[in-house]
């Protein structure tokens, strides 16, 4: 299936409690790369604009551009370039899942499909650090990733979540506990 598709389902419940297919994108990631950013599922304003972190109001390129020194509103292809040259990778941790509009509190538990991450870090032997954006990232790759794999060379941080339901936290502080955590991985 391709990635960022939203399909229609056979679903036993009334159609009120039916919820859409919706997958993953591809990662954004060269074999240089040292740092994985995990999300945990693209937002339905990512998953119309097929990119990353689409949804104006989240912090995510923002907080990317101060730290490695390119312009937020660049096109979506230079973005992905930055990060790929500070040997960043980018990815989710689902694969697919059913959810009513963007939030993660919205996943339907038992439709979670995991990536391969087996066969990620194989082809990215260089990442020794993988970064959570948010707590549904961590919980998801913690359940259902650690628990059968052995990435005992990683180190796994979670950083505090750049969607704009992650309203506790204001932009300047979610920039700079990005900021504090990403910088020694980065130099």
């Amino acid at each position: 299936m391709p990635s960022g598709i939203i399909t229609s389902i056979a679903c036993l419940k009334p159609p009120e409690f039916c919820m859409p297919t919706i997958y993953c994108f591809e990662p954004i990631a060269n074999h240089q790369a040292e740092i994985l950013i995990l999300g945990s599922m693209p937002g339905q304003a990512s998953l119309s604009a097929n990119q990353y972190y689409a949804h104006r109001q989240n912090a995510f390129w923002r907080i990317m551009a101060e730290l490695l020194q390119f312009n937020p509103e660049a096109p979506y292809e230079e973005k992905t370039e930055a990060l790929k040259s500070a040997r960043i990778a980018l990815w989710d941790v689902l694969k697919s899942c059913q959810r009513q509009g963007s939030l993660d509190a919205m996943i339907e538990k038992e439709s979670q499909t995991v990536n391969d991450f087996q066969s990620f870090f194989r082809i990215h032997p260089k990442i020794t650090r993988v970064f959570f954006n948010g707590g549904k990232a961590e919980a998801c790759f913690k359940q259902y990733i650690l628990q059968r794999n052995n990435f005992s060379a990683i180190q796994f941080t979670r950083l505090p979540s750049t969607s704009p339901a992650n309203a506790r936290l204001s932009f300047a502080d979610k920039r700079k506990m990005w900021h504090q955590l990403l910088i020694t991985g980065i130099r």
